[in-house]
Parts: C-alpha cells; sequence; structure tokens
C-alpha cells in the first residue's frame, strides 16, 4: 500500500474501534456466559423427566393437554405449545394472562408428559440473572432502539477489524511474523501481542461480529416478513365474523406432518390477534432432521376453521441467513467442545479490546512522560491501532 492508503486505512482503523470498543467488551463480557447457556440453564431449571413408559404407549391428544393447562389455570389463556426438544416425551403449553399478549409479556410454561397429560412442572418463565444478561447483551434494556444501536457498534467493530486486516502487512514488512517485542518497553509489547492476538482472532471476530449485526435486525425483518405476507392471507376473511368453533388440534398437526414428511414439528400457534399470529389461522413451525435443516423453520399455516392447508412456503432467504447466523454467533453448532473453542476465541478478543484501550490511554500521557519511559518507533504509526 501506498504511504496515503495506510494513513487512510489508520484514521478508519482509529475511529471505528474507538467508537466501538467499550461497546464490544461488554458485549464480550456478557457473551461468555451466553456461550454455555443451555448448559447454566439446566443447572438452574427444575428437573423435568417423564416417567418410563412401553415404548409403545401412544401419545395423548394434544386438546387433552390443553384442557388439563386450563383447568390448572382458567383465568389465563394458552397462546402456543412446543415440542421440548431437551426432554423426551415431553409437550410444553404457554400460557398468558390477557387474550392478547403485549410485547414483553411473560408467558407461564405448563410441562406435560406428551402421553399421560400428568404436568410434571410450572414455570413463571421469570428468568433470573441469565435472562437479564441475554437481554442486556441483545439491547442494553433498552428495547428495540438498543439493539439497532448495537448493531451500528457491530458494524464499526466489523470495519476496524478489515481495515485491522490491511494495516498488519504494513506493520509486519519489518517484523516476523507473529513477533513479539519483550525486550521493549511495556506499551511495545502490548502494541505487538495486540496485533498478534488480533491476527489469529480475526476470521472468528469477524464471523461472530457479522452474524451480531444480523441478529440485531431480526425483529424488522420477520416484521417486514409478516408485513408482506399477512395482509393477503387475512383479505379473504375481513368482514366476517369472529370464528366461535375451530377445527380440532389434532387434526391440525396430522395436516401438517402430511406436508411436510420430512420435517418435524417444534411449536403450535393457536389463533390468536397476537403479533406472533394470526386469528384465522393455526401455525405450525417445523424444522428438518439434519445438523444444518435442524436450524431452519419452516411455518406451515393451517385454516383455523377446516383444518385445511392454507400454506407451508420457506421463509425468505433473508429469515434463512437469521436462522443460521444465530447458533453460529454463540457456536451452537458443535456441542460442548466447540462452544469451548468459542469461549476461547471471545476470552482472546477481549484481550484484544482491553489492550486497544490501554495503548490509547497510554499515547494520551503527556510526551515527555511517554519519551521517558518507551520512544515509540516510526512504525508504530502505521501498525493500525487506535491512536
Amino acid at each position: 500500500m501506498t504511504a496515503q492508503s495506510v494513513k487512510w486505512w489508520s484514521l478508519v482503523h482509529k475511529w471505528t474501534s474507538l467508537i466501538c470498543t467499550l461497546f464490544m467488551l461488554m458485549l464480550c463480557i456478557t457473551g461468555l456466559p451466553l456461550i454455555f447457556h443451555d448448559e447454566i440453564d439446566d443447572l438452574f431449571e427444575p428437573e423435568i423427566a417423564a416417567r418410563e413408559l412401553p415404548p409403545n404407549t401412544p401419545e395423548a391428544s394434544l386438546i387433552r393437554l390443553i384442557d388439563a393447562a386450563k383447568a390448572r389455570h382458567p383465568e389465563r389463556y394458552v397462546q402456543l405449545l412446543n415440542w421440548d426438544d431437551d426432554h423426551a416425551n415431553v409437550v410444553n403449553v404457554f400460557m398468558s394472562e390477557t387474550p392478547v399478549p403485549p410485547p414483553g409479556q411473560r408467558f407461564l410454561k405448563l410441562s406435560f408428559d406428551s402421553r399421560t397429560a400428568e404436568i410434571l412442572g410450572e414455570d413463571a418463565q421469570q428468568g433470573g440473572l441469565m435472562r437479564t444478561i441475554r437481554i442486556f447483551h441483545r439491547d442494553m434494556l433498552m428495547g428495540l432502539p438498543g439493539e439497532l444501536f448495537l448493531g451500528v457498534m457491530g458494524l464499526l467493530f466489523v470495519t476496524a477489524v478489515v481495515s485491522g486486516l490491511m494495516l498488519y502487512a504494513p506493520f509486519m514488512r519489518r517484523l516476523d511474523f507473529g513477533a513479539v517485542r519483550r525486550a521493549r518497553a511495556r506499551r511495545i509489547k502490548w502494541l505487538d501481542l495486540h496485533n498478534l492476538i488480533g491476527a489469529v482472532t480475526l476470521v472468528w471476530a469477524f464471523a461472530v461480529g457479522l452474524t451480531g449485526v444480523i441478529n440485531t435486525i431480526s425483529l424488522p425483518l420477520f416484521n417486514a416478513w409478516r408485513a408482506q405476507v399477512m395482509p393477503e392471507l387475512i383479505a379473504p376473511h375481513l368482514g366476517k365474523p369472529p370464528l366461535s368453533k375451530f377445527a380440532s388440534i389434532d387434526d391440525v398437526v396430522v395436516t401438517a406432518r402430511q406436508v411436510l414428511g420430512d420435517n418435524t414439528p417444534v411449536s403450535l400457534v393457536l389463533p390468536t390477534e397476537a403479533r406472533f399470529g394470526t386469528p384465522r389461522h393455526f401455525i405450525v413451525w417445523t424444522k428438518g432432521t439434519t445438523p444444518i435443516t435442524s436450524r431452519l423453520f419452516t411455518p406451515v399455516l393451517i385454516d383455523a376453521e377446516t383444518a385445511q392447508l392454507v400454506t407451508a412456503k420457506g421463509l425468505p432467504w433473508y429469515l434463512r441467513t437469521l436462522q443460521v447466523s444465530r447458533p453460529l454467533h454463540f457456536g451452537d453448532y458443535g456441542g460442548l467442545p466447540l462452544k469451548i473453542i468459542w469461549a476461547l476465541l471471545d476470552l482472546a478478543t477481549i484481550v484484544v479490546l482491553a489492550s486497544g484501550i490501554y495503548l490509547w490511554l497510554s499515547k494520551r500521557k503527556p510526551a515527555r512522560a511517554v519519551s521517558a519511559v518507551s520512544p515509540r518507533p516510526a512504525v508504530a504509526a502505521t501498525s493500525g491501532l487506535p491512536s
């Protein structure tokens, strides 16, 4: 690169790093326990296990589970069911306090044995420390504005990573790759470590930063999809009175299984005016069975009155991208070994961010004090540090 190019990339790296570093440091620290959120949740959640029964024991009717939930909490409203991935033969019924739950309302989760309709557990989903960490990591407790703000910080972080890569080659031109000048002043050692660890974690930091940005726009993307498809689905029912009788929920699931034979049902949303459903349809969310397709969800819309199929189209590409990016962001694809690797890379990134703050603050010292401790070589000016 020319001297002018190096100067330009230095400015880009400097200002993008300075603006986003503290926020990215917060995200890395809060993201560390979230990598192991499944394992941590298992430690604190009450144990739920269906009792041993003969392998050929038939499944209970889903309406029986709903009736059991209503009998237990007649003042609440059933919103959705899901088949528990972590516990065999367990179906969860989620109930709300109001017919149309507002955003942010927490559901009551009732866990049933799918064969006997026996109640196994009840969770008010109050959350706790992990839920607070998860929300703070997502939007800093500020809702959608906070989520979008962190998305902008993520874009700046990705830009800082790319600009750091562009500056690493000119910096290494006078040094061996990975060299750490331990005999030099402390700031020079941290300069070399900052650049070395940044180079080692480059691909991971870019991938996690980019998937994090994609995740921050998940709600606007989902709302855009709903705004596109829902008016067409609701149009034939406009002006008609509300339904007084609904199709059997078990027939609805049978229809969904017939339509997507290779997919398995994940959850079933009852007809509702809420933002995740429609008043005229059951929505059965299904997923594939392979490691990749198990992260890709396909909705099946069933007419709430006749139990006939309405549509079973896959989601658009931008929502598919979102579905794939979520597990990649937290290393959920490869079980515990991959999570441990993700955690180590997260810790390394924390070192890079913290060292960047230290190097910038140390440069703010009076020039006399800095020169007395460790004169900075000319090459450091093009090292890609936030300076």
